[in-house]
């Protein structure tokens, strides 16, 4: 496996290495884990939900909000102090693939131990503690968004103190899997309710709402705690000969024009 530290980018940049990842393991690739932030702040959908209807799109511009559609499923999520993770592997792997629940299962675990190391009282969540299951969409009303990522809990999930702590959906291709997460280091993805196309008073039900659901680790590792620290922890966990790497070696296929070290001259992958 390849622990890639990546860093920090904007929502579409994030989405953009991820469905690349997909690809890279759809071709037989290694596993790859790759550790990332979102700066600036953003907000990503989940594949199957319409951004004309989960977003109040004028705000987002208004205040200069990015936003994407990621490659897995699940709900809409405000993507700010928080560590982020994208596991992408062959489903065949022995490690790191197998059918989905066997897959957010160790990866689940993976979450738990390593945040155990850090001091994070985190458990596995060991049934739906609210809302729907993992990936899906949730409940909503017949015209308004869906609910967002961190208003349920489902079984292979991270909690904390009984409340959501860690955000997964998983996106499965023929010969490939891709697992998308975040961790709450702080109350950031509360600001998700300011862009939601709903009333004002609408609006704060539903950050109350979260903030009753979901729980952060800043009290144990601060709100913007490195990567470095969570990469530490991970690698210390990972079956001997796990690689860490700042830059993923040979880069990977992303948008056209992109600049920077990620790029390679070869021809594009589709995404």
């Amino acid at each position: 496996m390849i622990l890639w530290c990546d860093g920090a980018h904007d929502a579409a940049v994030n989405m953009a290495r991820d469905v690349a990842l997909l690809a890279r393991a759809e071709s037989g690739a290694e596993p790859v884990l790759r550790l990332f932030r979102f700066a600036p702040a953003g907000i990503t959908l989940g594949a199957s939900q319409c951004p004309g209807r989960e977003l109040d799109l004028d705000a987002c511009a208004r205040d200069g909000i990015g936003w994407a559609v990621r490659p897995t499923g699940g709900r809409g999520i405000f993507h700010a102090e928080e560590w982020t993770y994208a596991l992408a592997t062959p489903i065949d792997d022995p490690d790191w693939g197998g059918s989905r629940a066997v897959a957010y299962d160790r990866v689940s675990r993976l979450l738990v131990a390593s945040l155990e190391r850090l001091g994070v009282p985190a458990v596995l969540a060991q049934g739906t503690l609210r809302g729907g299951g993992a990936g899906g969409e949730g409940p909503r009303s017949p015209q308004g968004p869906a609910a967002p990522c961190f208003a349920s809990t489902a079984r292979h999930e991270v909690v904390l103190e009984g409340r959501k702590l860690v955000g997964s959906a998983q996106r499965r291709t023929l010969h490939a899997l891709l697992q998308q997460g975040s961790v709450l280091l702080g109350d950031g993805h509360l600001r998700l309710a300011d862009y939601l196309p709903l009333a004002a008073g609408e609006r704060e039900r539903v950050r109350v709402a979260l903030a009753a659901s979901a729980a952060n680790a800043g009290h144990w590792l601060g709100g913007d705690a490195p990567l470095e620290r969570w990469a530490d922890a991970l690698l210390a966990l990972l079956p001997a000969g796990t690689r860490r790497v700042a830059t993923l070696e040979g880069g990977i296929p992303l948008t056209p024009g992109e600049p920077g070290p990620y790029t390679r001259p070869s021809p594009q992958v589709e995404a």
